[in-house]
């Protein structure tokens, strides 16, 4: 029977044998696409008495949603935090070697760096649908600099910046534009960050804590002010102790406003957190946690030296760092690692590890309702896998972007 073109003329595309990952499950279900978005069947059959056009036979492999990177620095030879005149070359580049790994959106990070930089690369990167070209991008993660100068890591502290002087119009002041910044790091330990967290979350934007010496009051009043993601999770804070355990604290708070979820990211790339403290966390609050891969130039490269922002980072092996330290300056794991990774190393379900690379993010920015789900309606951003979380084939608006050269869909 032909698709009723009454209602659209878009072909109906109907997925079969597979499963697919929804209200939190695998479950043995078609999936449904038409014009990008996720179509509930019953409205198909019975109230336009329609069916397929095309039937893509997915032999029995797992569907999730596509996964959403929020902080990645760069890759494959590109620094998103180098000044140029064609960033958006370089973002082009990373978000079409990101299809192969599953990634069909991400956030774009840039790391401390002068306000000269923020003023010529921020107004080149847009927010951009994804398709053939590579994954969406859904806005900048701005990560420093007004961070603590302990807790910089692999920033440089030469352009460290607080705003306890002039307070938010310090920070509009460095980064010129807030136009398509959807998340800033910060430490809320700087005076004056209840004011600037208050006036970044009036504009939709989602402040996260990170690279900080805050103890659980500070980090707790941070939240009450509208912060709501914590930026890698153990790696540049206080560590835990028990009298104040800081920031980490937050995972079992009972200061957290009522009906407010804490997020935090986690790199589980087997390096920057121990497999013991990514069980723990998650054990704490499952929930909140999301994977990001913090991944830098050097994802995608050879060992060796490489820029990330106004620093130079060696490579050694899978270690990422500092040239000249042992300090970590990021990662060079993939997303689709980091799933396989957190999946064997906390023994949670597949589900919960899919859902930490696309529900959570998701959540954190505030778009669940058209990504991260298989929902109906949902834009049909997806991710084809096998058993052992291996992607086979990515998909953006319903159209396939990518495939592994052996797969036959």
């Amino acid at each position: 029977m032909p698709s009723n073109k009454s209602v659209s003329d878009a072909p109906i595309i109907q997925f079969t044998n597979c499963r697919i990952l929804k209200d939190h499950k695998l479950q043995r279900e078609d999936l449904w696409v038409r014009e990008g978005k996720i179509l509930n069947p019953e409205k198909l059959f019975f109230d336009e008495k329609g069916s397929a056009d095309l039937q893509v036979d997915c032999q029995n492999r797992l569907i999730a949603p596509g996964f959403i990177d929020t902080q990645i620095n760069g890759g494959y030879g590109v620094d998103f935090s180098m000044p140029k005149d064609d960033v958006s070359l370089g973002i082009s580049l990373v978000a079409q070697k990101l299809l192969s790994h599953g990634v069909t959106s991400f956030c774009p990070t840039l790391v401390t760096s002068p306000p000269s930089v923020y003023h010529q690369v921020l107004p080149q990167i847009r927010v951009a649908d994804g398709g053939l070209q590579g994954a969406g991008v859904l806005g900048v993660h701005l990560e420093g600099p007004f961070i603590s100068n302990e807790k910089r890591g692999a920033h440089p502290a030469r352009f460290l910046r607080s705003y306890e002087v002039g307070g938010f119009q310090d920070l509009l002041e460095t980064y010129g534009c807030l136009d398509g910044v959807s998340i800033v790091t910060l430490a809320p330990e700087i005076k004056r960050s209840s004011e600037v967290i208050t006036e970044l979350v009036k504009r939709r934007i989602c402040v996260s804590l990170g690279h900080s010496v805050a103890n659980l009051s500070q980090a707790e009043e941070a939240v009450k002010h509208g912060a709501t993601y914590i930026t890698h999770l153990f790696n540049a804070m206080l560590p835990f102790h028990h009298r104040d355990p800081g920031i980490v604290g937050l995972l079992t708070s009972d200061q957290i406003p009522k009906g407010h979820t804490v997020f935090y990211g986690m790199i589980a790339d087997g390096i920057h957190t121990n497999p013991a403290a990514l069980r723990i966390a998650h054990l704490a609050h499952p929930k909140g946690l999301v994977l990001v891969t913090d991944a830098i130039t050097a994802m995608g490269l050879e060992p060796g030296r490489h820029p990330l922002g106004q620093q130079v980072i060696e490579i050694e092996g899978l270690n990422a760092y500092v040239a000249g330290t042992k300090t970590l300056a990021g990662s060079i794991a993939t997303m689709d690692m980091c799933v396989q990774h957190f999946l064997e190393a906390t023994g949670c379900t597949v589900e919960s590890a899919l859902e930490a690379a696309s529900l959570h993010p998701a959540q954190v920015l505030g778009i669940e309702h058209r990504k991260g789900t298989l929902n109906y309606g949902a834009d049909a951003d997806f991710v084809l896998l096998d058993d052992n979380l291996n992607v086979q084939a990515t998909y953006i608006a319903g159209n396939r972007v990518w495939k592994r050269d052996l797969c036959t869909l």
